[in-house]
Protein backbone atom coordinates (compact mmCIF):
# COMPACT_ATOMS: atom_id res chain seq x y z
CA UNK A 1 0.00 0.00 0.00
CA UNK A 2 1.62 3.26 -0.94
CA UNK A 3 2.64 5.54 1.39
CA UNK A 4 -0.19 8.55 2.46
CA UNK A 5 0.21 12.17 4.00
CA UNK A 6 -2.46 14.23 4.20
CA UNK A 7 -2.71 17.78 3.76
CA UNK A 8 -5.18 18.29 6.55
CA UNK A 9 -4.04 18.12 10.15
CA UNK A 10 -5.62 16.51 13.15
CA UNK A 11 -8.58 14.88 11.17
CA UNK A 12 -9.42 12.95 14.28
CA UNK A 13 -10.05 16.26 16.15
CA UNK A 14 -11.65 17.98 13.23
CA UNK A 15 -13.23 18.53 10.41
CA UNK A 16 -11.11 19.07 7.00
CA UNK A 17 -12.19 21.74 4.93
CA UNK A 18 -11.07 22.71 1.33
CA UNK A 19 -9.74 26.35 0.79
CA UNK A 20 -12.00 26.23 -2.47
CA UNK A 21 -15.39 25.36 -0.28
CA UNK A 22 -17.71 27.87 -1.31
CA UNK A 23 -19.87 27.19 1.13
CA UNK A 24 -17.75 27.23 4.62
CA UNK A 25 -14.10 28.30 5.16
CA UNK A 26 -11.56 27.34 8.24
CA UNK A 27 -8.97 29.34 10.19
CA UNK A 28 -6.92 26.85 12.21
CA UNK A 29 -5.56 29.92 14.36
CA UNK A 30 -8.66 29.71 16.16
CA UNK A 31 -9.31 26.22 16.07
CA UNK A 32 -9.16 24.65 19.82
CA UNK A 33 -9.28 20.68 18.54
CA UNK A 34 -12.26 20.46 20.72
CA UNK A 35 -14.02 17.73 18.11
CA UNK A 36 -17.50 19.38 18.19
CA UNK A 37 -17.31 20.16 14.16
CA UNK A 38 -16.25 16.53 13.80
CA UNK A 39 -18.84 15.16 15.56
CA UNK A 40 -21.78 16.77 14.07
CA UNK A 41 -20.03 16.28 10.93
CA UNK A 42 -19.89 12.35 11.37
CA UNK A 43 -22.13 11.56 14.27
CA UNK A 44 -25.45 13.97 12.99
CA UNK A 45 -24.63 14.20 9.17
CA UNK A 46 -22.75 11.08 8.47
CA UNK A 47 -20.55 12.67 5.82
CA UNK A 48 -16.69 12.61 7.54
CA UNK A 49 -15.63 9.51 8.50
CA UNK A 50 -18.05 8.13 4.92
CA UNK A 51 -15.21 8.48 2.69
CA UNK A 52 -11.18 8.38 3.08
CA UNK A 53 -8.98 10.62 2.13
CA UNK A 54 -6.49 8.47 0.52
CA UNK A 55 -8.99 6.94 -1.72
CA UNK A 56 -10.62 10.82 -2.24
CA UNK A 57 -6.81 12.28 -3.67
CA UNK A 58 -6.97 14.26 -0.56
CA UNK A 59 -10.28 16.37 -1.23
CA UNK A 60 -12.55 16.33 1.64
CA UNK A 61 -16.35 15.46 1.12
CA UNK A 62 -18.36 17.92 1.96
CA UNK A 63 -22.11 18.78 1.19
CA UNK A 64 -22.20 22.20 2.21
CA UNK A 65 -24.52 21.86 5.08
CA UNK A 66 -22.35 24.11 7.38
CA UNK A 67 -23.46 22.04 10.46
CA UNK A 68 -19.70 22.11 11.69
CA UNK A 69 -19.86 26.13 11.62
CA UNK A 70 -22.91 26.17 13.54
CA UNK A 71 -21.06 23.53 15.88
CA UNK A 72 -17.77 25.63 16.27
CA UNK A 73 -17.78 27.87 19.29
CA UNK A 74 -14.46 29.58 18.56
CA UNK A 75 -15.45 31.11 15.23
CA UNK A 76 -12.63 28.92 13.62
CA UNK A 77 -15.33 27.53 11.26
CA UNK A 78 -17.43 30.14 9.36
CA UNK A 79 -19.43 30.93 6.25
CA UNK A 80 -18.09 32.02 3.00
CA UNK A 81 -19.19 35.61 3.10
CA UNK A 82 -20.61 37.72 0.39
CA UNK A 83 -21.45 41.11 1.88
CA UNK A 84 -18.92 42.63 -0.06
CA UNK A 85 -19.87 41.82 -3.13
CA UNK A 86 -23.02 42.70 -2.88
CA UNK A 87 -22.75 45.72 -1.07
CA UNK A 88 -20.65 46.77 -4.42
CA UNK A 89 -23.90 45.84 -6.24
CA UNK A 90 -25.95 48.22 -4.78
CA UNK A 91 -23.07 50.45 -5.36
CA UNK A 92 -23.44 50.66 -8.95
CA UNK A 93 -26.41 53.06 -9.42
CA UNK A 94 -26.47 50.69 -13.15
CA UNK A 95 -27.59 47.28 -11.25
CA UNK A 96 -31.29 46.20 -9.81
CA UNK A 97 -30.62 44.46 -6.57
CA UNK A 98 -33.46 42.19 -5.44
CA UNK A 99 -33.58 40.24 -2.05
CA UNK A 100 -35.58 37.06 -1.21
CA UNK A 101 -36.03 35.78 1.75
CA UNK A 102 -36.05 32.25 3.30
CA UNK A 103 -38.95 31.40 5.44
CA UNK A 104 -36.79 30.47 8.44
CA UNK A 105 -34.70 33.71 8.51
CA UNK A 106 -37.78 35.73 9.49
CA UNK A 107 -37.81 33.54 12.90
CA UNK A 108 -34.23 33.46 13.20
CA UNK A 109 -32.85 37.13 12.86
CA UNK A 110 -34.43 38.47 15.53
CA UNK A 111 -31.90 36.67 18.37
CA UNK A 112 -29.05 38.39 16.66
CA UNK A 113 -30.10 41.34 17.89
CA UNK A 114 -31.29 40.22 21.67
CA UNK A 115 -35.24 38.86 20.79
CA UNK A 116 -36.07 35.78 22.73
CA UNK A 117 -35.72 33.09 20.88
CA UNK A 118 -38.36 32.33 17.52
CA UNK A 119 -39.23 36.28 17.37
CA UNK A 120 -40.88 36.66 14.40
CA UNK A 121 -39.42 39.67 12.53
CA UNK A 122 -40.59 39.51 9.06
CA UNK A 123 -41.67 43.24 8.68
CA UNK A 124 -38.24 44.58 10.20
CA UNK A 125 -36.39 41.95 8.38
CA UNK A 126 -37.65 43.82 5.25
CA UNK A 127 -37.14 47.02 6.22
CA UNK A 128 -33.63 46.72 7.27
CA UNK A 129 -32.97 44.94 3.68
CA UNK A 130 -34.52 48.27 2.59
CA UNK A 131 -32.39 50.74 4.40
CA UNK A 132 -29.44 48.19 3.25
CA UNK A 133 -29.97 49.32 -0.33
CA UNK A 134 -32.78 46.71 -2.23
CA UNK A 135 -34.74 47.93 -4.92
CA UNK A 136 -36.79 44.84 -4.55
CA UNK A 137 -37.44 42.63 -1.23
CA UNK A 138 -39.38 39.66 -2.50
CA UNK A 139 -41.06 36.31 -0.51
CA UNK A 140 -39.04 32.89 -0.88
CA UNK A 141 -42.40 31.65 0.35
CA UNK A 142 -44.49 32.55 -2.96
CA UNK A 143 -41.19 30.41 -4.60
CA UNK A 144 -42.07 27.56 -2.32
CA UNK A 145 -46.01 27.78 -3.59
CA UNK A 146 -45.15 27.54 -7.01
CA UNK A 147 -42.28 24.49 -6.00
CA UNK A 148 -45.37 22.47 -4.65
CA UNK A 149 -47.63 23.39 -7.59
CA UNK A 150 -44.79 21.51 -9.67
CA UNK A 151 -43.86 18.49 -7.10
CA UNK A 152 -47.53 17.86 -6.05
CA UNK A 153 -48.69 17.38 -9.67
CA UNK A 154 -45.15 15.34 -9.95
CA UNK A 155 -46.25 13.36 -6.99
CA UNK A 156 -49.59 12.22 -8.54
CA UNK A 157 -47.88 11.72 -11.93
CA UNK A 158 -45.98 9.13 -10.21
CA UNK A 159 -47.84 7.72 -8.09
CA UNK A 160 -50.57 6.91 -11.53
CA UNK A 161 -47.67 6.22 -13.82
CA UNK A 162 -45.96 2.56 -14.18
CA UNK A 163 -42.75 3.81 -15.42
CA UNK A 164 -41.68 6.75 -12.72
CA UNK A 165 -40.32 5.45 -9.47
CA UNK A 166 -41.55 6.06 -5.81
CA UNK A 167 -40.97 6.99 -3.57
CA UNK A 168 -40.51 10.28 -4.74
CA UNK A 169 -38.01 12.45 -2.30
CA UNK A 170 -37.88 16.26 -1.93
CA UNK A 171 -34.90 17.81 -3.61
CA UNK A 172 -35.93 21.36 -1.70
CA UNK A 173 -32.43 20.87 0.70
CA UNK A 174 -29.44 21.16 -1.44
CA UNK A 175 -26.99 19.87 0.69
CA UNK A 176 -29.10 16.49 0.82
CA UNK A 177 -29.50 16.61 -3.08
CA UNK A 178 -25.64 16.62 -2.87
CA UNK A 179 -25.71 13.98 -0.46
CA UNK A 180 -27.43 11.88 -2.55
CA UNK A 181 -25.53 12.36 -5.59
CA UNK A 182 -22.54 11.13 -3.36
CA UNK A 183 -24.03 8.74 -1.43
CA UNK A 184 -27.00 7.25 -3.31
CA UNK A 185 -26.62 7.97 -6.79
CA UNK A 186 -29.21 5.07 -7.71
CA UNK A 187 -31.73 6.88 -5.67
CA UNK A 188 -31.58 10.12 -8.50
CA UNK A 189 -34.73 8.83 -10.67
CA UNK A 190 -36.76 8.85 -7.06
CA UNK A 191 -36.17 12.79 -6.78
CA UNK A 192 -38.47 15.52 -7.40
CA UNK A 193 -36.73 17.10 -10.41
CA UNK A 194 -38.94 20.70 -9.12
CA UNK A 195 -35.88 23.00 -8.17
CA UNK A 196 -35.79 24.90 -4.62
CA UNK A 197 -38.26 27.53 -4.27
CA UNK A 198 -35.00 29.98 -3.99
CA UNK A 199 -33.94 28.52 -7.36
CA UNK A 200 -37.49 28.68 -8.83
CA UNK A 201 -38.02 32.38 -7.49
CA UNK A 202 -35.26 33.79 -8.61
CA UNK A 203 -35.78 32.35 -12.43
CA UNK A 204 -39.07 34.18 -12.37
CA UNK A 205 -37.34 37.57 -10.88
CA UNK A 206 -35.04 37.35 -13.97
CA UNK A 207 -37.68 36.45 -16.51
CA UNK A 208 -41.74 36.92 -16.31
CA UNK A 209 -40.87 40.05 -13.58
CA UNK A 210 -38.10 41.04 -15.43
CA UNK A 211 -40.18 41.22 -19.17
CA UNK A 212 -43.24 42.87 -16.64
CA UNK A 213 -41.10 45.51 -14.98
CA UNK A 214 -39.38 46.61 -18.06
CA UNK A 215 -35.80 45.61 -16.38
CA UNK A 216 -32.86 44.61 -18.51
CA UNK A 217 -32.00 40.68 -16.96
CA UNK A 218 -28.49 41.40 -17.30
CA UNK A 219 -28.89 44.19 -14.71
CA UNK A 220 -30.64 42.26 -12.14
CA UNK A 221 -28.62 40.91 -9.08
CA UNK A 222 -30.31 38.45 -7.26
CA UNK A 223 -29.58 37.89 -3.58
CA UNK A 224 -30.91 34.92 -1.51
CA UNK A 225 -31.51 35.33 2.58
CA UNK A 226 -31.00 31.97 3.53
CA UNK A 227 -30.82 29.98 7.22
CA UNK A 228 -28.15 27.70 4.83
CA UNK A 229 -24.96 27.35 4.04
CA UNK A 230 -25.62 25.02 1.07
CA UNK A 231 -27.55 27.55 -0.54
CA UNK A 232 -23.93 29.20 -1.42
CA UNK A 233 -23.06 26.23 -3.39
CA UNK A 234 -26.89 25.24 -4.61
CA UNK A 235 -27.07 28.85 -6.67
CA UNK A 236 -23.76 28.05 -8.63
CA UNK A 237 -24.94 24.57 -10.24
CA UNK A 238 -24.31 24.94 -13.74
CA UNK A 239 -27.88 23.82 -14.75
CA UNK A 240 -29.17 26.47 -12.77
CA UNK A 241 -29.47 28.93 -15.52
CA UNK A 242 -33.34 29.21 -17.11
CA UNK A 243 -33.16 32.82 -17.31
CA UNK A 244 -30.09 32.71 -19.64
CA UNK A 245 -31.80 29.64 -21.10
CA UNK A 246 -35.26 31.84 -21.64
CA UNK A 247 -33.38 34.98 -22.94
CA UNK A 248 -30.25 33.66 -24.92
CA UNK A 249 -28.10 35.24 -22.32
CA UNK A 250 -24.49 33.14 -21.57
CA UNK A 251 -23.43 33.07 -18.36
CA UNK A 252 -26.91 34.92 -16.88
CA UNK A 253 -26.72 33.34 -13.29
CA UNK A 254 -30.65 32.76 -12.11
CA UNK A 255 -29.05 33.46 -8.40
CA UNK A 256 -26.07 35.10 -7.84
CA UNK A 257 -25.17 35.45 -4.11
CA UNK A 258 -26.24 33.88 -1.25
CA UNK A 259 -26.13 35.64 2.86
CA UNK A 260 -26.86 33.75 5.65
CA UNK A 261 -28.68 35.21 8.21
CA UNK A 262 -25.53 35.67 10.33
CA UNK A 263 -23.86 37.41 7.30
CA UNK A 264 -27.18 39.68 7.16
CA UNK A 265 -27.56 39.95 10.75
CA UNK A 266 -23.90 41.14 10.74
CA UNK A 267 -24.44 43.42 7.87
CA UNK A 268 -27.03 45.28 9.52
CA UNK A 269 -24.86 46.14 13.36
CA UNK A 270 -21.87 47.36 10.37
CA UNK A 271 -24.07 49.53 8.62
CA UNK A 272 -24.99 51.16 12.25
CA UNK A 273 -29.28 50.43 11.80
CA UNK A 274 -31.02 49.89 14.99
CA UNK A 275 -32.78 46.93 13.95
CA UNK A 276 -35.34 47.54 16.89
CA UNK A 277 -36.42 50.88 15.80
CA UNK A 278 -37.36 50.17 12.64
CA UNK A 279 -40.78 50.12 11.36
CA UNK A 280 -42.44 47.14 9.81
CA UNK A 281 -42.22 46.68 5.67
CA UNK A 282 -43.79 44.88 3.29
CA UNK A 283 -42.76 42.79 0.70
CA UNK A 284 -43.15 44.02 -2.75
CA UNK A 285 -46.29 42.82 -4.93
CA UNK A 286 -46.08 40.29 -7.35
CA UNK A 287 -43.74 38.07 -5.60
CA UNK A 288 -45.35 39.12 -2.23
CA UNK A 289 -48.50 36.66 -1.43
CA UNK A 290 -47.73 33.62 0.01
CA UNK A 291 -49.92 30.51 1.62
CA UNK A 292 -49.60 28.73 4.58
CA UNK A 293 -47.93 26.44 3.34
CA UNK A 294 -45.13 28.34 2.03
CA UNK A 295 -44.59 29.33 6.14
CA UNK A 296 -43.99 26.42 6.98
CA UNK A 297 -41.42 25.47 4.18
CA UNK A 298 -38.57 25.78 7.05
CA UNK A 299 -39.55 23.53 9.47
CA UNK A 300 -39.33 19.38 8.69
CA UNK A 301 -42.26 18.03 7.32
CA UNK A 302 -43.29 21.40 6.07
CA UNK A 303 -42.47 20.78 2.68
CA UNK A 304 -44.68 17.23 2.78
CA UNK A 305 -47.48 19.20 4.76
CA UNK A 306 -47.68 21.64 1.98
CA UNK A 307 -47.53 19.35 -1.00
CA UNK A 308 -50.07 16.73 0.36
CA UNK A 309 -52.38 19.93 0.99
CA UNK A 310 -52.45 20.48 -2.89
CA UNK A 311 -51.86 17.50 -4.33
CA UNK A 312 -55.00 16.10 -2.60
CA UNK A 313 -56.82 18.85 -4.26
CA UNK A 314 -55.49 18.08 -7.77
CA UNK A 315 -56.75 14.64 -6.83
CA UNK A 316 -59.68 14.65 -5.55
CA UNK A 317 -61.04 18.52 -6.83
CA UNK A 318 -62.07 19.24 -3.16
CA UNK A 319 -59.99 21.37 -0.76
CA UNK A 320 -57.79 19.20 2.00
CA UNK A 321 -60.07 18.24 5.03
CA UNK A 322 -59.09 19.05 8.39
CA UNK A 323 -56.76 16.52 9.16
CA UNK A 324 -54.02 17.95 6.93
CA UNK A 325 -54.53 21.61 8.62
CA UNK A 326 -52.11 20.72 10.79
CA UNK A 327 -50.77 17.40 9.83
CA UNK A 328 -49.88 16.46 13.01
CA UNK A 329 -47.93 13.25 12.42
CA UNK A 330 -45.39 14.45 10.32
CA UNK A 331 -44.41 17.59 12.66
CA UNK A 332 -41.94 18.28 14.96
CA UNK A 333 -37.92 17.70 16.38
CA UNK A 334 -38.15 13.84 15.90
CA UNK A 335 -35.51 12.67 13.32
CA UNK A 336 -37.96 10.25 11.94
CA UNK A 337 -41.63 10.98 11.38
CA UNK A 338 -43.75 8.32 9.43
CA UNK A 339 -47.41 8.40 8.67
CA UNK A 340 -50.36 6.66 6.44
CA UNK A 341 -52.70 9.35 4.58
CA UNK A 342 -55.98 8.61 3.10
CA UNK A 343 -55.61 10.01 -0.66
CA UNK A 344 -58.83 9.66 -2.41
CA UNK A 345 -59.63 6.06 -2.62
CA UNK A 346 -56.25 4.86 -1.72
CA UNK A 347 -53.81 5.17 1.29
CA UNK A 348 -50.11 6.08 0.68
CA UNK A 349 -46.87 5.55 3.07
CA UNK A 350 -45.38 9.03 4.27
CA UNK A 351 -41.88 10.07 6.09
CA UNK A 352 -40.34 13.16 6.83
CA UNK A 353 -36.95 12.83 8.09
CA UNK A 354 -33.94 15.53 9.08
CA UNK A 355 -30.29 15.03 9.90
CA UNK A 356 -28.35 13.27 7.13
CA UNK A 357 -27.43 10.42 9.97
CA UNK A 358 -31.02 9.40 10.31
CA UNK A 359 -31.51 9.56 6.20
CA UNK A 360 -28.77 7.22 5.71
CA UNK A 361 -30.16 5.07 8.12
CA UNK A 362 -33.81 4.73 7.34
CA UNK A 363 -32.99 4.65 3.63
CA UNK A 364 -30.07 1.76 4.23
CA UNK A 365 -32.99 -0.11 6.23
CA UNK A 366 -35.46 0.22 3.45
CA UNK A 367 -33.17 -1.07 0.56
CA UNK A 368 -32.10 -3.35 3.09
CA UNK A 369 -35.94 -4.92 3.56
CA UNK A 370 -36.92 -4.08 0.19
CA UNK A 371 -39.02 -1.46 1.50
CA UNK A 372 -38.14 1.60 -0.18
CA UNK A 373 -41.23 1.24 -3.23
CA UNK A 374 -43.88 1.21 0.08
CA UNK A 375 -43.46 4.74 0.49
CA UNK A 376 -45.31 7.15 -1.92
CA UNK A 377 -43.27 10.45 -0.34
CA UNK A 378 -40.13 10.58 1.36
CA UNK A 379 -39.34 14.24 2.73
CA UNK A 380 -35.45 14.82 3.49
CA UNK A 381 -33.89 18.08 5.26
CA UNK A 382 -30.36 17.81 5.67
CA UNK A 383 -30.44 19.66 9.40
CA UNK A 384 -32.20 18.81 12.59
CA UNK A 385 -35.15 19.89 12.80
CA UNK A 386 -35.63 21.23 9.14
CA UNK A 387 -34.46 24.73 7.68
CA UNK A 388 -35.32 26.52 11.20
CA UNK A 389 -31.58 24.61 11.95
CA UNK A 390 -29.61 25.43 9.05
CA UNK A 391 -25.95 25.96 9.10
CA UNK A 392 -25.79 29.64 8.73
CA UNK A 393 -28.83 30.40 11.69
CA UNK A 394 -27.42 32.27 14.81
CA UNK A 395 -24.88 30.45 16.68
CA UNK A 396 -26.57 29.29 20.05
CA UNK A 397 -24.90 27.83 22.82
CA UNK A 398 -25.15 24.12 22.61
CA UNK A 399 -27.32 23.57 26.18
CA UNK A 400 -30.05 26.25 24.65
CA UNK A 401 -30.27 24.80 20.67
CA UNK A 402 -32.81 22.60 20.73
CA UNK A 403 -34.97 25.17 23.18
CA UNK A 404 -34.38 27.79 19.84
CA UNK A 405 -35.08 25.48 16.93
CA UNK A 406 -38.32 24.54 18.79
CA UNK A 407 -39.05 27.99 19.27
CA UNK A 408 -38.39 28.92 15.46
CA UNK A 409 -40.39 26.09 14.89
CA UNK A 410 -43.71 26.90 16.99
CA UNK A 411 -43.35 30.68 15.16
CA UNK A 412 -43.16 29.80 12.02
CA UNK A 413 -46.45 27.55 12.52
CA UNK A 414 -48.37 30.07 14.25
CA UNK A 415 -47.81 32.42 11.56
CA UNK A 416 -49.16 29.65 9.52
CA UNK A 417 -52.38 30.00 11.38
CA UNK A 418 -52.58 33.74 10.68
CA UNK A 419 -52.75 33.27 6.94
CA UNK A 420 -56.25 33.76 4.77
CA UNK A 421 -54.69 31.23 2.23
CA UNK A 422 -53.81 28.48 3.86
CA UNK A 423 -52.65 25.79 0.39
CA UNK A 424 -50.53 26.87 -2.55
CA UNK A 425 -53.06 26.20 -5.18
CA UNK A 426 -54.89 29.05 -3.79
CA UNK A 427 -52.55 31.69 -3.94
CA UNK A 428 -53.94 34.23 -6.60
CA UNK A 429 -50.95 35.53 -7.63
CA UNK A 430 -49.90 31.93 -8.50
CA UNK A 431 -52.54 31.44 -9.94
CA UNK A 432 -51.70 34.66 -12.22
CA UNK A 433 -48.45 33.69 -13.27
CA UNK A 434 -49.90 30.10 -14.48
CA UNK A 435 -51.89 32.05 -16.48
CA UNK A 436 -49.83 34.89 -18.01
CA UNK A 437 -46.41 32.91 -18.19
CA UNK A 438 -46.15 28.84 -17.31
CA UNK A 439 -49.36 27.70 -19.00
CA UNK A 440 -49.65 24.70 -16.40
CA UNK A 441 -47.60 22.24 -13.86
CA UNK A 442 -46.00 20.39 -15.71
CA UNK A 443 -46.12 22.02 -18.74
CA UNK A 444 -43.61 22.86 -21.11
CA UNK A 445 -42.78 26.45 -19.97
CA UNK A 446 -42.90 25.54 -16.28
CA UNK A 447 -40.56 22.43 -17.06
CA UNK A 448 -38.00 24.74 -18.68
CA UNK A 449 -38.71 27.43 -15.87
CA UNK A 450 -38.86 25.18 -12.81
CA UNK A 451 -37.28 21.92 -12.86
CA UNK A 452 -34.23 20.83 -13.22
CA UNK A 453 -31.75 17.19 -12.79
CA UNK A 454 -29.64 15.33 -10.91
CA UNK A 455 -25.94 13.27 -11.96
CA UNK A 456 -24.52 11.31 -10.26
CA UNK A 457 -21.22 12.21 -7.98
CA UNK A 458 -20.27 8.76 -6.33
CA UNK A 459 -16.87 8.79 -8.47
CA UNK A 460 -15.69 11.61 -5.59
CA UNK A 461 -15.71 8.92 -2.95
CA UNK A 462 -12.83 6.63 -5.28
CA UNK A 463 -12.04 3.30 -4.85
CA UNK A 464 -12.89 2.75 -1.34
CA UNK A 465 -16.84 3.74 -1.86
CA UNK A 466 -18.71 2.57 0.62
CA UNK A 467 -16.22 3.22 3.74
CA UNK A 468 -17.82 3.63 7.54
CA UNK A 469 -16.45 4.93 10.67
CA UNK A 470 -15.99 0.97 11.43
CA UNK A 471 -13.35 0.51 8.15
CA UNK A 472 -12.03 3.90 8.30
CA UNK A 473 -8.58 4.24 10.04
CA UNK A 474 -9.16 8.23 10.27
CA UNK A 475 -11.89 7.35 12.51
CA UNK A 476 -12.28 7.40 16.03
CA UNK A 477 -14.62 3.98 15.60
CA UNK A 478 -12.16 2.80 13.70
CA UNK A 479 -11.43 -1.12 14.61
CA UNK A 480 -7.97 -2.61 13.14
CA UNK A 481 -9.19 -6.21 11.86
CA UNK A 482 -7.45 -5.71 8.36
CA UNK A 483 -5.20 -3.96 6.16
CA UNK A 484 -7.36 -1.40 3.68
CA UNK A 485 -5.76 -0.71 0.52
CA UNK A 486 -6.06 1.95 -2.05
Amino acid sequence: MAEFTSRFKEITRRVPIDEHNVSVKFDESKCKNCTLCRRQCEGTMSVMDYYYLPSTGDMPICVHCGQCSSACPFGAITEVSEIEQVKAAIRDKDTVVMFQTAPAVRVGLGEEFGLEFGSFVEGKMVAALRSLGADYVFDTNFGADLTIMEEATELLHRLQSEEAPVPQFTSCCPAWVEFAEIYFPELLPNLSTTKSPISILSAMEKTYFAKKAGIDPKKIVNVCITPCTAKKAEIRRPELQAAADYWEMDGLRDTDYCLTTRELARWIREEGIDFDSLADASFDHVFGEASGAGVIFGNSGGVMEAALRTAYYFFTGREAPAVFLPFEPIRGMEGVKKASVAFGHFVIHVAAVSGLANARKFIDELIKENKLDEYSFIEVMACPGGCIGGGGQPLTKMPKAKEAKQARITSLYKRETECKVRSSWQNEEIQALYKEFLGKPLGEMSEMMLHTYFLSKHDLLGKLDHITPETNPSSTRFKPHFVLKV
